[in-house]
């Protein structure tokens, strides 16, 4: 009896420990909540300001607590507490409000606002110390977007602690009938750091007169830009009644670039900038907006009220985040004479459809039901993008892109379908034997390469979808693809870069000279790599083992500059390089990053100019790195095998493009790295890294995307792993396209359970619960047959007997739990698949060729070791 309460005493402060280390995400808002207001029950606002969106995620919902505005051309201001003292990020808004009662509304962000009323006139200010435009609606507009890695940074040291919430109340006819009004915006916040910053800056005029009758008057507005590199995103236009079109242009040496365009009449939205736009110390940004003076009897001027007229045009950008100003205006025309030039465009009014009057007009009930699904869609959406916000890299062993048989893989890339394009040798080698020492080809004789070298493969099962590129490569290198899904690819014994169209058997482009290396603009010297901007069209080669240098091209082949050095004695210098290997440009940023392969760095060069930004060095990095890619916010890489004596171990990287510092790193949990020659990433954080040695290609995910079964349903653990064995061994044989639709249903049972924080509280504390009653259980049975069986003697006999029974479930050691003994116990359980999960430990029935490559394995990883050191 002793044994038992024992063992009932252990687990009951192991489970008090367990539990003691939950606690429900909305206990940090609970200051906010013992304090937050309540609405008007007219009101369709949330009662409850604060929800959690996970354990890092919660959106605040700002509203009007139930006004009714007493005269026309009303501003009303609110403010809201941020809930949080730590730094957090906006990401997202969604607007509750309709024209019919709300002209348009502006949120600020402060340290201060200007009244601790519920609500006040706006008359008196909305901020006593600087205030930050956040977000601007008006006129039925959809929500705004930011993309991926981008926020708007509020609290913190930096950031604003309040919200103010201004709405116009333009027309006050519809509130004749005394309703209440709770129009506002809902924000979705993180605590997770974004590497890009948001900020808004604002174009307006302030001294525009427009004149009655008059057909047109042009409102101009333009400001020199005297800061770090922006990239606007989206833009906003807005005036009253009589703006006819707004344009907003970026003027660099003279050409003018479009920001974008829209009358002032249509829903006045964010629109997406249609192709990015970047801005740099002293460009000049413009803006104008056209206005008609036909109807009115009486001059018009620049003012607050529906029947005054505004000038603005807002540019939605982001910076790094080291560099980030959240807010900038332009109220100016510091240069009239510009506008002598201003595109023909900026004057021609945009016409309206009748769909798109109605949509103005806020006649939109029809489509109310499609609405609200499409909303729903949207919101399931958001819930998967936030469990991907956290996440750590680990390889996707379902891929069998290890049973290829490949030649030396130098190359990878992804097309527009996100397919995974492989570049590899086939059945040549380079050796000690491909060069002389003058870097000239030494095996001709060997012919082309007759297999295909170029192949497109299926990113979800590895089936092969499309090939080329036979008899034309020697030793090939390098893999890119454009954006009209080109491919560009370098051979290292030709001493070429080549430009491929994916159905052409023959070169569109090709650049140097056949089998001669050399070092003038005409040649290359064993060129590594090639980038193409999809901006401009120029290309980069990266050239090579034997020159030191970045190349820039023309669209159509011709020279233009270039860039890079030998490497001198000691440290290396910025711009000099030690076998440039691997190019990721950044169109975002207007970069070139590249992999100084020898020198175990990446250096960043800006792409007009080709001077050098900054360098990226990690003693991790050990004295090579190979390759690598750029997805917005992020760079991923991998590096060489260490020297010998040498510690850092031949793994993979994931880094903060804005600030270089590495966040993750990964290694195979089948094979090991031998040479890991180059890496693809995607923008859902997919990574396909290929390696020259192994001959393998490895695909990482994001934990979050691969999901852990182990608490994806509550119940079917054991299930589950017995299973897996035969089921990822069925997806590599017979089914390998089922994969996907199996994740997808996986995802929205994980999208499910971070709907309610409640809900999850829930299951992860009846999971806790249910493992303990069973063993409970058990015991108490076991005691009870005892008890039954030997009378007195059933006191010792149980200990024994429940001995028996845990030292089963340990197994034969004291050391960790060994599920598959215990479950083995049962003849109609199958083991397959089983001691895999069996924690340090146990030595029962331990494979003895446990660090083969078999299938088997494969279908059940084991929890990847730590990196090696030799």
């Amino acid at each position: 009896m002793a044994g038992l309460f024992n063992n009932l005493l252990v687990l009951f402060f192991v489970f008090q420990s367990i539990c003691l280390g939950f606690r429900s995400p909305l206990s940090v808002f609970k200051r906010y909540k013992d304090t937050s207001r309540s609405f008007s029950s007219e009101c369709l606002g949330s009662d409850q300001p604060v929800v959690s969106l996970g354990l890092s995620d919660f959106a605040l919902d700002i509203r009007m607590p139930g006004v009714t505005p007493k005269q026309s051309d009303t501003y009303l201001c609110m403010s809201v507490p941020l809930p949080v003292d730590d730094e957090a990020y906006v990401v997202d808004f969604k607007p509750h409000a309709s024209m019919d009662t709300v002209h348009h509304m502006l949120l600020f962000g402060c340290n201060e606002p200007s009244s601790t009323e519920n609500y006040w006139d706006c008359d008196e200010g909305t901020c006593k110390d600087k205030s930050n435009i956040l977000y601007a609606w008006a006129r039925n507009a959809p929500p705004t977007r930011l993309p991926k890695g981008v926020g708007f940074r509020v609290g913190g040291e930096t950031g604003g602690r309040f919200f103010v919430l201004q709405v116009h109340y333009g027309d006050i006819s519809a509130f004749r009938d005394k309703h209440k009004d709770c129009s506002g915006v809902t924000l979705h916040l993180t605590h997770q750091k974004q590497p890009l910053i948001a900020g808004m800056y604002l174009m307006m005029s302030v001294n525009t007169v427009i004149p009655p009758g008059e057909k047109v008057v042009d409102a101009d507005i333009a400001c020199h830009y005297k800061r770090f590199p922006m990239h606007l995103f989206a833009y906003r236009v807005h005036t009253h009644r009589l703006g006819k079109v707004v344009s907003g242009y970026r003027v660099r040496n003279g050409q003018w670039t479009l920001i974008g365009r829209q009358s002032p009449q249509l829903p006045q939205a964010f629109y997406p900038v249609e192709h990015p736009v970047d801005v740099s110390y002293d460009d000049t940004l413009a803006a104008r907006c056209v206005f008609s003076g036909e109807g009115r009897t009486t001059e018009t001027h620049i003012g607050g009220t529906a029947n005054d007229e505004m000038c603005n045009f807002y540019i939605m950008y982001y910076m790094e985040a080291k560099h980030a100003v959240s807010y900038m205006t332009c109220t100016q025309n510091a240069n009239p004479e510009l506008f002598r030039n201003i595109p023909q465009e900026a004057n021609i009014p945009i016409q309206i459809m009748s769909d798109m009057l109605k949509m103005t007009h806020g006649h939109h009930e029809e489509t109310k039901d499609s609405d609200k699904s499409s909303l729903l869609q949207q919101a399931k959406k958001e819930e998967e993008e936030i469990l991907e916000q956290n996440f750590h890299i680990e390889e996707a062993v379902e891929w069998p892109g290890l049973d290829l048989k490949l030649g030396q893989i130098s190359g990878l890339a992804l097309d527009a379908e996100n397919n995974l394009v492989i570049f590899h040798r086939g059945d040549h080698v380079w050796d000690e034997n491909s060069f002389d020492n003058t870097f000239v080809y030494q095996q001709r004789g060997l012919g082309p390469i007759e297999q295909s070298t170029i192949l497109v493969l299926h990113p979800s099962n590895a089936k092969l979808l499309h090939s080329l590129g036979k008899s034309l490569f020697y030793l090939p290198h390098g893999l890119s693809i454009d954006k009209n899904g080109n491919y560009w690819v370098t051979d290292v014994a030709l001493h070429q870069v080549f430009k491929l169209g994916p159905d052409k058997k023959e070169p569109l482009l090709t650049l140097g000279v056949a089998l001669q290396p050399g070092s003038d603009k005409n040649h290359f010297c064993q060129p590594t790599d090639v980038a193409v901007d999809p901006n401009t069209s120029s290309i980069y080669v990266s050239d090579g083992y034997c020159n030191s240098r970045i190349i820039q091209f023309s669209p159509n082949g011709l020279y233009v500059m270039q860039w890079g050095e030998e490497t001198s004695l000691g440290r290396a210098k910025p711009g000099q390089f030690h076998i440039p290997h691997s190019l990721a440009l950044i169109p975002d940023f207007s970069q070139l990053c590249v992999a100084d392969r020898e020198n175990g760095r990446i250096q960043c060069f800006r792409l007009e100019t080709g001077e050098f930004i900054r360098e990226i060095k990690h003693k991790s990095f050990g004295r090579e790195l190979f390759a690598v890619s750029y997805v917005p916010g992020l760079l991923f890489a991998v590096n060489g095998m260490p020297y010998p004596g040498e510690a850092e171990p031949v793994q993979g990287f994931v880094m903060n493009f804005s600030t270089g510092e590495i966040i993750d790193t990964f290694i195979p949990l089948r094979k090991s790295f031998e040479m890991p020659h180059d890496v693809v990433a995607s923008e859902d954080k997919t990574v396909f890294v290929g390696d020259v040695h192994a001959r393998a290609v490895w695909k990482f995910a994001s934990t979050e995307k691969m999901e852990h079964r182990s608490v994806k349903k509550a119940g079917i653990e054991v299930q589950d792993i017995k299973e897996s064995g035969t089921i990822v061994e069925g997806r590599l044989k017979n089914n390998p396209e089922s994969t996907d639709p199996v994740k997808k249903q996986e995802k929205q049972h994980l999208v499910q359970q971070h709907t309610s924080t409640g809900i999850s509280f829930v299951l992860i504390t009846t999971l806790l619960i249910i493992p303990v009653v069973v063993l409970l259980a058990i015991l108490l049975f076991i005691r009870w047959r005892k008890t039954a069986v030997y009378g007195g003697d059933g006191e010792h006999k149980l200990d024994s007997s429940s001995g028996r029974i845990l030292g089963r479930v340990r197994g034969k050691g004291s050391g960790g739990l060994n599920l598959g003994n215990f479950f083995a116990s049962h003849k109609s359980y199958s083991r397959k698949g089983f001691d895999r999960v069996s924690t340090e430990g146990s030595d029962q029935e331990k494979d003895e060729d446990e660090d083969t490559d078999s299938e088997e394995e494969c279908s059940a990883p084991q929890t990847p070791p730590a990196p090696s050191s030799s």
